[in-house]
């Protein structure tokens, strides 16, 4: 089993912070255009990180249970 201990944490474990950031820096994608499929530009961004998100969170448990 992998080591409980909190700060022997991978440092992988820091793009977890990427899709928190990317939300609440709304500016970024405060927009309309471009739309994609008729879906305006502020929902799709916003479903691209829902995807992306499980991704990274993929690709953090696959590093750190190696």
């Amino acid at each position: 089993m992998n080591d409980p201990d909190p700060s022997r944490a991978h440092p992988i474990r820091w793009l977890l912070l990427l899709p928190i950031i990317t939300m609440l820096w709304v500016p970024s994608y405060n927009a309309i255009e471009p739309v994609l499929g008729g879906m305006p530009f502020f929902y799709w961004y916003q479903l691209l990180w829902v995807l992306l998100g499980a991704a990274i969170i993929g690709v953090v448990y696959l590093v750190e249970h190696r």
